[in-house]
């Protein structure tokens, strides 16, 4: 086995946490996974996942491998296409059906183009003359040094004038094209519409081999200079675009053994927040939701466990029983379990203070690893005391405030952060409360911050939209007492489901903060588990 200070696990650098879980799934192509399978199916348009659940992993494996006859590519979204975006509304007067059928323009460029490169090149374009033409447009426009990223297609969209003269010029050469047509700059949206119907006419006329799928991403983080409703607009319109080529255009494309799909990467939340119509209905049907859950009884035949267990063996350079390297590496067991287990259970630790999403596994991982560095000389394995190690626990926790910080500034600003720090001060150090011991903290703190004159965000402006934010972020469960039976946890994550995507808080129990937050947030004495 290798030490501990050769495992790959250790990126200090919050900017890396995503590398780390792109890695995680990138070595699941050993491990045959349904959600894979999915994702390739033609009815697919969104994959729904809690941050750290692996969404961009999927999409980065598929990217790289040709998987089910099926060509993929993932393209972000930044900062500087939502500006665009938000220049180009204030400058044409756009409304959300415009944002929609920009959207569609630049999908349409985005697959045209890796379909060109990934059909036959001159052949295919030879055969198919409409393509041709407007590969012969895009090379004209981008004086042939197109490259296909959201930020460039968008540039196409705004010089729609440009774009569709381009398009027509080419289409008149091949023969597609008969009338002569003139544009204006003041006529944006019929400029585009042209625009999209060309691209529509050499997909119809097109006989693909392979499936092509376009992954979205990035739209989980709102910069900060980009106000939230411009926002919440700009992705709007990319979310009914993508149903709308996907149901209404790419479905009717007869001949070929190939099919086209653009497939939206999104937070549950986020889904919620789109307004798309029969929501319920498009999760269920049209849509992966990545569910990391498992149990503790059968914990070591869960996928979460299998990707840990498979991240450290493949570092070994030789093929290993399941479970064998994770055994090697973490050689305990969990304290208080009423179960009896034929293999170590020192993963049991690791889910209790997790969300259950591989990210959050990995960065304990590399705490663990980054400690141990620290302390010097070498070391085969972990013990239970390093993961009770106060240190430890303060970074992970910290981590874990971090994420709770991204996931409220998408909404809020950097004040409304602050203030909801300051609600956990008014805890009296206490991580479990009943309802009533809730709502004289609440009161308060209310009472606190009209002292202030501070303004109340929407998301704490009563004790039920407050109880309820702090479920949402998983920083509290809530505990029923069935007569006669143990103590029931419910935490969103754990209800969290296709049926039941945004599940609801109950008032009235009692309440425990997360144990991982207890050091960041500073609640109570530390919970021994």
């Amino acid at each position: 086995m290798k030490v501990v200070s050769d495992l790959e696990l250790g990126y200090s650098d919050a900017e890396n946490y995503r590398r780390r879980e792109n890695k995680i799934l990138l070595n699941r192509v050993f491990i045959r996974n349904q959600n894979l399978d999915l994702l390739c199916n033609p009815a697919i348009s969104f994959l729904i996942g809690e941050k750290g659940t692996g969404k961009t992993a999927y999409a980065v494996f598929l990217a790289n491998n040709d998987y089910l006859d099926t060509r993929t590519s993932l393209r972000y979204i930044r900062e500087t296409e939502y500006q665009k975006f938000i220049a180009l509304k204030n400058e044409k007067h756009l409304g959300l059906s415009d944002y929609s059928s920009i959207w569609k323009v630049i999908i349409y460029l985005l697959l045209a183009q890796k379909i060109i490169e990934r059909e036959g090149g001159i052949e295919f374009l030879r055969r198919f003359t409409k393509f041709g033409a407007i590969q012969k447009a895009i090379d004209e426009y981008y004086n042939k040094a197109f490259s296909p990223e959201i930020i460039q297609a968008l540039q196409f969209v705004q010089e729609s004038k440009v774009a569709a003269e381009l398009m027509a010029k080419y289409a008149k050469v091949s023969g597609e094209g008969k009338d002569t047509l003139t544009f204006s700059e003041s006529r944006f949206q019929t400029n585009l519409f042209y625009i999209q119907r060309g691209f529509e006419d050499a997909f119809r006329q097109a006989r693909l081999e392979k499936n092509h799928l376009l992954f979205i991403d990035g739209i989980d983080i709102r910069p900060s200079s980009i106000p939230y409703e411009e926002y919440l607009l700009c992705i709007k319109g990319l979310a009914n675009a993508i149903w709308e080529v996907n149901n209404d255009f790419f479905p009717t494309i007869k001949g070929g053994g190939g099919r086209m799909r653009a497939t939206l990467l999104i937070r549950p939340d986020i889904f919620q927040s789109i307004g798309l119509q029969n929501q319920n209905t498009k999760i269920r049907e049209n849509s992966v939701f990545l569910d990391w859950r498992t149990e503790y009884t059968n914990h070591r035949k869960s996928d979460l466990f299998k990707v840990i267990d498979h991240l450290l063996s493949s570092q070994q350079g030789k093929l290993l029983d399941d479970g064998e390297a994770w055994d090697y590496y973490f050689p305990w067991d969990a304290p208080n379990l009423a179960e009896k287990f034929e293999h170590h259970t020192s993963f049991i630790s690791f889910l209790r203070w997790s969300y259950y999403r591989p990210r959050d596994i990995v960065t304990m991982l590399s705490i663990l690893k980054e400690l141990s560095v620290q302390r010097g000389g070498v070391h085969e394995c972990f013990k239970y005391l390093d993961f009770e190690n106060a240190e430890f626990k303060r970074r992970y926790s910290e981590y874990l405030l971090g994420e709770v910080k991204d996931h409220l500034t998408f909404y809020y600003g950097v004040e409304e952060y602050n203030l909801f720090l300051k609600f956990f001060k008014h805890l009296n150090g206490k991580n479990k409360f009943t309802y009533d011991e809730y709502l004289l903290f609440y009161d308060d703190f209310h009472r606190s911050i009209s002292k202030s004159s501070a303004s109340i965000p929407r998301f704490m402006s009563t004790p039920s939209d407050f109880l309820q934010f702090l479920y949402d972020l998983n920083i509290l469960s809530y505990i029923e007492y069935p007569v006669g039976d143990k103590p029931y946890i419910r935490w969103c994550f754990r209800q969290r489901s296709y049926g039941d995507i945004n599940p609801k808080v109950k008032e009235g129990c009692d309440y425990q903060i997360f144990y991982g937050l207890y050091k960041a947030l500073n609640v109570g004495q530390e919970f021994r588990r």
